[in-house]
């Protein structure tokens, strides 16, 4: 590390944004006198230069400005259809734009979204776009001092990075709660979200104790299906734990349509009526969703839209023509009632 003879590291432009409270890109556009940018933050970013010592290197500037031409991406599992359908829309309209995706598989691990994180960093990709997750205190560093936007999807997370665009799961599981509720249901568990690298998940199941309490009912039936990604096998595999658990249970609420599907097909063959004996939902509003007998109830969380914004926030950042402030949008997940649950 250099540092200025007497042991002290020079400050460097995140240790500038921090102190005034901006983004590094805010930072760095200041110094380049780059248009959208209130003249007023800009005069607090050389006033607080100034006073901490700092030198804008306009050569490493200059060097940064050179384009690779593609956006980093990462993804928990390329398997799930929804994350697939952010990334076909944030593809291709980066790819009309001149931009192409490079994506990046985390498997639900922290460490390895890490590793891969920092591979992607060194390839100098023009911006990131991470599916929210676990992350480690080392990503977070890594994160808050890339000088790139940096965009969180599928979460509204307490403590953002830089730019999100998602929905709160919370809420999602809390609205299907309301419904089951309306309906008569009293009894109603969860199957799901116990793995603790799957926050959406785990962020599901909170939500629906949440609700059940809201409502005055108990809300500790909850079946857990293992590490994720889970799917139609771990779903079929939970009815038998549910029934001895609640034999009672008049309503289930599943992580995704996938444990939903899986769970409805064992109902079936052991001859449970859905939803005259046992109410069944599910999330994400896959396509399976709205064509099983009975079509199942779920939230679409508007995969494609998420893409659409990514990339359209992406553009305009690289434009210079974002906001100063970090963006926050909330997609607006949608609750779909279908027979499932009627």
């Amino acid at each position: 590390m250099t540092t200025d003879g007497h042991g002290r590291r020079p400050p460097r432009m995140a240790d500038l944004a921090k102190a005034v409270g901006v983004s590094t890109m805010t930072v760095s556009r200041a110094f380049r006198g780059k248009a959208g940018i209130n003249p007023e933050t800009r005069a607090r970013i050389l006033r607080k230069a100034e006073e901490l010592g700092y030198v804008f290197d306009a050569t490493a500037a200059s060097l940064r400005q050179s384009r690779s031409g593609f956006v980093a991406v990462t993804v928990p599992s390329i398997n799930n259809a929804n994350f697939a359908e952010t990334v076909r829309q944030l593809s291709g309209e980066l790819s009309q734009n001149g931009l192409q995706i490079l994506l990046a598989n985390t498997e639900y691990d922290p460490l390895e979204e890490e590793r891969l994180i920092g591979e992607l960093l060194r390839r100098k990709p023009e911006a990131i776009v991470l599916t929210v997750g676990q992350y480690t205190r080392r990503t977070r560093q890594i994160l808050r001092a890339t000088a790139i936007p940096v965009i969180e999807i599928w979460d509204l997370p307490a403590e953002p990075i830089q730019h999100v665009i998602g929905f709160s799961n919370a809420k999602c599981t809390g609205r299907l709660v309301d419904h089951l509720v309306a309906q008569g249901c009293r009894g109603i568990a969860f199957v799901g979200g116990d793995s603790p690298h799957d926050p959406r998940g785990g962020q599901r199941r909170e939500g629906f104790i949440a609700a059940m309490r809201r409502h005055g009912l108990d809300g500790s039936a909850l079946v857990p299906t293992g590490p994720a990604p889970v799917g139609m096998a771990e779903g079929a595999d939970a009815l038998d734990r549910l029934l001895a658990l609640r034999p009672t249970v008049q309503a289930v609420v599943c992580v995704s349509d996938l444990v939903a599907f899986g769970l409805l097909s064992a109902c079936q063959r052991r001859g449970i009526a859905v939803p005259g004996q046992l109410a069944v939902a599910g999330f994400g509003n896959y396509d399976i969703a709205r064509i099983c007998v009975p079509r199942l109830t779920t939230t679409d969380a508007h995969a494609g839209r998420i893409g659409s914004m990514a990339a359209g926030l992406i553009l305009r950042l690289l434009k210079g023509e974002a906001p100063e402030t970090p963006v926050r949008f909330d997609v607006g997940a949608e609750l779909i009632l279908r027979e499932s649950t009627r």
